[in-house]
């Protein structure tokens, strides 16, 4: 009897386990899910790829929404069209949350912000500022007025079927207009002010959200699970190559590489290495609005770097191909934001530093070549010898401990001193070494 009470407790214990894994898997099954994607970076073509990445992931793997967590200065106006778009035609509803205290969602990421599904904020934290910028030259009064009339437009498209204030939206881009977390909440520009992810899903909970079809939705994210999506390498090498000053360290790097295959040739690991060097750099720069006047500057300056070294000009040269070179690089890319263009601090000392190295390469470059060749017939002009036999007029003479073949001048006796003037082929072109000659040498 007790063997039996024994194994029928087994039992029962076994399959009260087996209810409760299968419960918890169940809930789990059951539990909403939610990808995260960080945006903490300037708005540009890596930032709009992540985006259409994350959008896709969270279509593919049933998310009940993907939550943005933007912190962004701005960025490019091409590239914020092409996220917002992403946004408002994704089926997965897209929560856009400026956090932690002290991010911002500035000019382009304002337009982001408004294009959500469920805008919101932390503490601490501001948009606006959304005022479009020329990339390219200064704008004139029409063109102005068509950039900003454009960008209004764009931004009524969405915010009044978002339900949003459209007035006080356009007075961020017409004005600069720039709101604080509880002001945005108070014109009607977000949705929720939530100072942790955890009180944002809270708040989300049940809420009725308008798609842009005008179909309604209600969000089920009640003890949802997080799940940041992390870079993709391919992600975090276009992130590092997108950054104005990487990419111009590396340009610089590469040329002076390449300049040092063409000066040592044979070497190939320089070369091959400049090669990629420069490629890489041209890439990233390919994905940056780019100053063609600025290119040509710094081709500007470089040539004139080449003329001081070959041609000398007391460093003026030198000092008008730094300052093409410092002026290039600073206006290189048409930067929306301050943060998107090249550091003053690295545009300086990249020019001084190159402009310094070109120069000294250079002029090494020139002298070896202007150098008398130390090899061959050539090492042998304007040296002196010893005829190993009398040249009548040809014969053999001792030049620089080699015998070579001579003809001369003028006959010259055995043993008599002569000085090498010009060779053929491998035959020197010799005459006697006369006295004053001798005594000045010695």
């Amino acid at each position: 009897m007790e063997k039996r009470a024994r194994g029928l407790r087994l039992r029962t214990a076994a399959m009260l386990a087996g209810l409760a894994l299968g419960w918890a898997a169940g809930a789990r099954a059951e539990q909403p899910r939610v990808d995260k994607l960080v945006l903490d970076d300037t708005i540009q073509p890596v930032s709009a790829g992540m985006l259409e990445r994350a959008l896709k992931e969270a279509n593919a793997d049933g998310s009940a929404a993907l939550l943005v967590e933007l912190n962004t200065p701005g960025g490019m106006l091409d590239s914020t069209r092409e996220m917002a778009g992403a946004m408002l035609s994704s089926h997965v509803p897209v929560i856009v949350y400026v956090a932690p205290a002290g991010s911002r969602a500035g000019s382009a990421g304002f337009f982001l912000l408004e294009a959500a599904d469920v805008a919101a904020m932390a503490p601490g934290t501001n948009a606006g500022a959304a005022h479009p910028v020329l990339e390219f030259g200064k704008m004139d009064a029409t063109m102005n007025e068509k950039v900003l009339n454009d960008a209004e437009a764009f931004l009524r498209s969405y915010v009044t079927k978002r339900g949003r204030n459209a007035e006080a939206a356009q007075a961020a881009v017409q004005s600069s207009h720039s709101y604080t977390a509880e002001e945005a909440l108070n014109a009607h520009l977000i949705d929720v002010i939530a100072p942790t992810e955890a009180q944002l899903l809270a708040e989300c909970q049940g809420r009725v959200i308008t798609r842009m079809d005008g179909t309604k939705q209600t969000l089920n994210l009640a003890g949802a699970r997080v799940v940041t999506l992390k870079e993709s390498l391919r992600e975090e090498l276009l992130g590092w190559l997108v950054d104005p000053d990487i990419a111009l360290l590396l340009l610089v790097a590469g040329a002076l590489l390449i300049y040092l295959e063409f000066n040592t040739p044979g070497t190939i690991v320089p070369g091959t290495l400049g090669t990629v060097l420069v490629l890489l750099a041209i890439f990233g720069l390919n994905l940056l609005p780019i100053r063609y006047t600025a290119v040509l500057l710094l081709v500007a300056g470089l040539a004139l770097l080449v003329m001081e070294a070959k041609f000398g000009g007391h460093g003026a040269l030198a000092l008008a191909g730094i300052a093409c070179l410092t002026f290039g690089m600073l206006t290189l890319v048409a930067a929306p934001v301050p943060q998107m263009g090249v550091s003053p601090w690295v545009a300086i000392g990249v020019s001084l530093g190159f402009g310094g190295i070109t120069v000294f390469l250079v002029r090494l470059a020139v002298r070896a070549r202007k150098r008398k060749a130390m090899l061959g017939a050539d090492a042998m002009v304007g040296c002196a010898g010893e005829a190993m036999e009398a040249l009548t007029p040809e014969g053999h003479v001792l030049v620089q401990g080699e015998i070579w073949q001579a003809v001369a001048s003028e006959p010259v006796a055995k043993g008599a001193r002569v000085r090498v003037v010009a060779h053929a082929r491998y035959e020197l072109r010799v005459e006697p070494e006369r006295a004053e000659a001798a005594a000045t040498e010695a």
